[in-house]
């Protein structure tokens, strides 16, 4: 079995979990390497152990789930809708307001790309709900704060990623519903990590990387850590990532960078539904 080529097969699907520069790469080619050194009769239990874990769970409703899906990318396609509307009294002009226009159209492209599926499967796409942006008062100035509109704006995409690999595993019997989701799955891991460096070129002195370290917030602090609690996981199918395969060079901070854990529909659900009226 070759450990390497299912490891970049899934890449094609999804390239969020092999992209992320030397430390994140290394951890994961390092599992794959520890992968000739087990027994042969282990390796497809422990790659289906760290995809049950990257992915979620069990089943259920595919429509449920991609109702579940659509009523975050509404959220996500509303917010920055709203703050367009503010101009360059909340968002700078130029590549500030380009990078968040371009991040926009892709939600939208998702609110109806998810709409399509729905209705192809036959099922009926919930409708937009009407959402509190402050979160009951909570980021009061997210639209008149472009720092706050930055902080809310990244909380909301790495939590749509943590929520899309809650989802996966739900989708994995519908080939071609499952493949449209890694592609959103996907674009949502480059908006999470282009927020990410938004925020650090405001503030250079800022501790943030363009992806999660440990569970870290990225420095907006407790109001948020919710979204983040649970990714200082270093033990993937019960293997131990730190040292993996003797490699000396990949450290807590680094094993905890390689995967993005997984959010239950119960844990996003409390995260966002103070953004709803």
């Amino acid at each position: 079995m070759n450990i390497q080529k299912i490891i970049t097969d899934l890449e094609t699907k999804d390239p969020e979990v092999y992209q992320r520069l030397d430390s994140r790469r290394e951890a994961m080619k390092s599992f794959a390497s520890f992968g000739s050194k087990i027994a042969l009769a282990a390796v497809p239990i422990a790659l289906g152990s760290m995809f049950k874990k990257a992915y979620g769970q069990s089943t259920t409703d595919v429509v449920e789930v991609l109702n579940s899906a659509l009523t975050l990318e509404y959220l996500e396609a509303a917010f920055y809708d709203q703050a367009l509307l503010k101009g360059v009294a909340l968002i700078p002009s130029g590549a500030a307001t380009s990078a968040i226009t371009t991040i926009k159209n892709h939600e939208r492209a998702h609110v109806n790309t998810l709409k399509a599926i729905i209705n192809s499967l036959n099922g009926t796409p919930v409708a937009e709900p009407i959402f509190d942006f402050t979160a009951k008062g909570t980021f009061i100035d997210v639209f008149t704060n472009y720092q706050t509109f930055l902080a809310v704006a990244q909380t909301f995409e790495d939590t749509r990623v943590r929520a899309y690999k809650g989802q996966i595993v739900f989708l994995i019997n519908n080939s071609s519903v499952l493949t449209a989701a890694l592609q959103i799955h996907s674009v949502e891991a480059r908006h999470a990590s282009h927020i990410r460096q938004m925020r650090k070129a405001l503030n250079p002195s800022m501790v943030i990387k363009p992806w999660i370290t440990l569970d870290q917030t990225g420095g907006i602090g407790s109001a948020v850590q919710a979204s983040y609690n649970g990714e200082s996981l270093t033990v993937q199918a019960g293997i131990k990532i730190v040292g993996i395969g003797g490699n000396i060079n990949i450290t807590n901070v680094q094993a905890s960078e390689a995967f993005d854990e997984p959010l239950t529909k119960a844990q996003v659900l409390a995260i966002v539904n103070p953004f709803f009226k």
